[in-house]
């Protein structure tokens, strides 16, 4: 099965030759990509990969990323991080009839990762709750992915973290 996800990258400052870079990913195992470096120092990676599952997938191509560029910082693996918006466009939804199910079922609703001036969600908690709902279809490999690139941030996070102090750590457990 087809799986499409994003991989978001830091380039290492060395790594200032983009025509050598994509023609080294090109090459070595990431021809299932298309190659996107809008911002100085970034690359963006939009993947349709072949695999059995849609974890198989991601670590897969995050494996031949870090063969390839193996400086190379992750900064995001997508889709993971939505707005209204973004779940909307999924869905085929507008932006206003998604907000009004949203308020219809605030108390259900899957909690935000943050709050403020633009709301974020995971989409995966977003989705769970809409198939949950049973009345959206939603394809089986969007969950999947979904699920895998939230996976592959949160590991991403906590390896990033500092250990818990032990007072914390308790109040978690």
């Amino acid at each position: 099965m087809d799986y499409i996800f994003t991989l978001k990258y830091r380039l290492p400052d060395d790594e200032t030759d983009l025509d050598a870079l994509a023609e080294r990913l090109g090459s070595g195992g990431c021809d299932d990509a298309l190659a996107g470096i809008g911002q100085a120092g970034r690359l963006a990676l939009e993947f349709t990969r072949d695999a059995s599952s849609a974890s198989e997938a991601l670590l897969s191509a995050l494996a031949d990323v870090k063969a390839i560029v193996p400086h190379a910082r992750l900064i995001e693996a997508a889709p993971d991080f939505v707005g209204l918006t973004d779940v909307a466009q999924v869905l085929g939804l507008s932006r206003q009839n998604l907000h009004k199910l949203m308020n219809k079922h605030r108390h259900s609703f899957p909690a935000p990762v943050h709050e403020g001036s633009t709301t974020i969600w995971h989409l995966a908690d977003v989705l769970a709750w809409l198939h949950a709902k049973g009345t959206y279809r939603l394809e089986r490999s969007l969950i999947d992915v979904a699920q895998a690139a939230r996976h592959i941030n949160l590991a991403r996070e906590a390896a990033q973290a500092p250990p818990l102090p032990a007072d914390i750590a308790a109040m978690l457990a």
